[in-house]
């Protein structure tokens, strides 16, 4: 904990680039800080939800298995279960439903053997009470589960709701000087959080409009075939566009960190996958 608190966040998160959900890795990092000033790792779940990223369950999870204190779960698995076993229908993040669920998970958290019993409930929704292909031969709980008494299994849970994900479009700006490239540290919070990506327009117009009022002197432009990726909420479609300059000068990117970089320096970033893909493919890094 106390080398995590005491680590730069751009080390982290080299470590965690590629693997998507940074707000993790910020939360990891900030909650080892408070913990390392606290001098003590909590144990209950009302000091535990006060830590970055440590919700109820997770909370609830840590103080029952790490400390044995009773405290109830509602992790994906142990939802599973327990609709199936009650045969509960409905999405799981209404807050009727959910709030049937946790009072289910209260009621069966024991007093006693807390930890193995977690343990235990995670364990049989991911191995036997799946998703798909669920074992109920072989689950210790299908005499009384109530999906299974009625064959209905696989409708529980029930599914979220499909929502049709908007479609947003941006275009990556790889700007070279000298086989040099300008790169931007991102916000700490957002899409990319406390990550280095590329310069990002609404349209190759306002790459144009930046250029000119940043006096930078085109030498060549191309654009590279369009490209998507898929985040939790949307599509993002963006359009690479390859400009090199010969006269950089002082960069106003609206108060974000820019820089020129070379290949071995760029090797050293915490990249998003996708921006990480796009410049090694179009400059051997």
């Amino acid at each position: 904990i106390q080398s995590l608190a005491n680590a730069p966040l751009d080390d982290v998160l080299q470590h965690w680039a590629g693997l998507g959900y940074y707000a993790r890795a910020r939360n990891l990092h900030k909650s080892a800080q408070i913990i390392h000033q606290q001098g003590y790792f909590p144990n209950n779940v009302e000091d535990l939800i006060k830590l970055s990223g440590i919700g109820l369950s997770t909370a609830g999870a840590i103080s029952s298995i790490a400390f044995n204190n009773p405290a109830p779960i509602l992790d994906g698995n142990v939802r599973r279960v327990l609709t199936r076993f009650h045969a509960i229908t409905g999405w799981v993040g209404t807050p009727i439903v959910s709030q049937k669920l946790w009072a289910l998970s209260q009621r069966y958290t024991p007093d006693k053997n807390v930890a193995d019993y977690t343990q235990a409930m995670m364990d049989l929704g991911a191995t036997l009470c799946t998703r798909t292909k669920p074992q109920c031969d072989q689950c210790p709980l299908s005499a009384n589960c109530q999906a299974y008494a009625k064959g209905t299994v696989l409708n529980y849970p029930t599914p979220k709701p499909k929502k049709i994900k908007p479609v947003k479009s941006l275009v990556f700006l790889l700007l070279y000087h000298k086989k040099k490239l300008l790169l931007e540290k991102r916000a700490p919070t957002g899409i990319w959080g406390g990550l280095y990506s590329l310069p990002e327009f609404s349209n190759t117009e306002a790459v144009q409009d930046w250029c000119l009022a940043n006096n930078i002197k085109i030498q060549t432009k191309k654009n590279l075939t369009p490209l998507r990726h898929t985040f939790s909420h949307y599509h993002l479609d963006y359009s690479p566009l390859v400009i090199t300059c010969g006269n950089p000068k002082n960069i106003v990117m609206e108060n974000k960190e820019a820089l020129w970089y070379n290949s071995a320096k760029i090797k050293t970033l915490a990249l998003p996958a996708p921006i990480k893909k796009l410049i090694q493919h179009n400059n051997g890094y």
